[in-house]
């Protein structure tokens, strides 16, 4: 296999995680929790950033069928911490959702182990039903409705954006494996109509979801202020930005500058320029990712492999698209960049399966030598023919 994927993969997230630390230094001792103290941020997450570094060197070790023959504790695991969630002085409930599970001093979001696991039970299932893929209830009804049980817990947490996320995800390893394009263009609509039902239904996601449409209707002024202030910093930055920790809009005007809004805060202070790099890194992670599990040297190492660049992928995305509000707010942090250490923690554990993928996959040797075959049984077609 090509070494370059692997290197522009780490390359890509280096940059990413780089850039994090630096922009939290700027923006994380003017946020409201900063508890006085200037590096509280860029300490907790240095912490939760050694920690991923060691789980995604412990998970590019492992054989990745681990994660896929050990698929049932996975979602049991997920699920049970999922439920531990509405647990009294288990589960803590932060701006209105109970995502969050904390225990002494870590807090973490039992969402980003759901992930991992859904990803998880649909490789194994797509690579053991590969001759059932184009049937609608074994190959595409019963795995989606498995995966969707743990996404409804997720939905129930009051977190829209991370259930879409296991969905989109979810649609996406299914149309790879082979279900048949009807059933995934009728469950796309589906879900949107889905997600849709969930906004009228949730007071909270119905006021985002009109500030989203009417943000200049001093009704959803609240729910609006945070995207404006995001237009805002974007704007202020220009070609080159105001320079490194020079941005004002992180001076309590921009909520949450340091986390899911962070991205703003880098267009003021490194313009353009800043934005479009962070955009070309995803890019290149994208690529990379998708050239190593293409490689893969089985079914269950391409749809592994696809499944974790598409959650990472998909999150930026949404990411980047609320901050320059052509989506709606859906609290989905930045990838590498944004505080918050669970979801840290994770993409580097699943970056470190993604090099195990690689690692494990056909060498250029053996598909040179693949090529070489395919020449020559097209050959000898043709002079049989003949």
């Amino acid at each position: 296999m090509n070494r370059r994927s692997v290197l522009l993969l780490v390359l890509a997230v280096g940059g990413l995680l780089a850039l994090g630390i630096v922009m939290l230094a700027s923006t994380g001792e003017f946020a409201q929790d900063a508890h006085g103290r200037p590096n509280f941020f860029v300490y907790h997450q240095l912490t939760w950033l050694v920690i991923g570094i060691l789980a995604g060197w412990g998970t590019s070790l492992i054989d990745y069928h681990f994660w896929v023959q050990k698929r049932i504790w996975l979602y049991l695991i997920s699920l049970v911490l999922l439920v531990c969630c509405f647990f009294p002085h288990i589960g803590a409930k932060i701006n209105g959702s109970r995502r969050w599970i904390h225990i002494a001093f870590l807090t973490f979001q039992p969402s980003e182990l759901a992930k991992f696991a859904a990803v998880s039970v649909l490789a194994w299932w797509y690579s053991q039903e590969d001759r059932v893929e184009g049937e609608f209830i074994r190959g595409f009804v019963v795995p989606l409705a498995t995966v969707g049980f743990l996404a409804v817990w997720i939905l129930v947490e009051v977190d829209v954006g991370s259930t879409s996320l296991i969905g989109a995800t979810s649609i996406i390893m299914a149309f790879v494996a082979g279900v048949r394009w009807p059933y995934v263009l009728g469950t796309c609509t589906l879900g949107v109509g889905f997600i849709g039902a969930a906004i009228a239904l949730l007071p909270e996601r119905t006021q985002r979801f009109m500030a989203f449409l009417h943000p200049e209707n001093p009704q959803f002024a609240g729910d609006a202020y945070q995207a404006q202030q995001g237009l805002i910093a974007l704007g202020s930055g220009g070609l080159t930005g105001l320079g490194l920790g020079n941005g004002r809009q992180k001076l309590l005007y921009l909520p949450f500058a340091h986390t899911d809004f962070i991205f703003p805060v880098i267009g003021e202070e490194l313009g353009l320029v800043g934005t479009l790099g962070i955009v070309l890194a995803y890019l290149v992670f994208i690529l990379a990712g998708v050239s190593i599990a293409a490689k893969a040297r089985d079914r269950a190492g391409l749809l592994m492999g696809i499944g974790i660049v598409m959650l990472i992928a998909l999150q930026a995305a949404v990411n980047l698209g609320v901050t320059t509000e052509l989506l709606p707010n859906k609290g989905l942090p930045l990838p590498f960049i944004s505080y918050g250490g669970s979801n840290l923690a994770f993409c580097l554990a699943s970056v470190g399966v993604l090099i195990n993928i690689y690692r494990q996959g056909v060498t250029e040797q053996e598909e040179h030598q693949m090529e070489q075959m395919e020449l020559a049984l097209q050959v000898q077609n043709k002079v049989v023919r003949l």
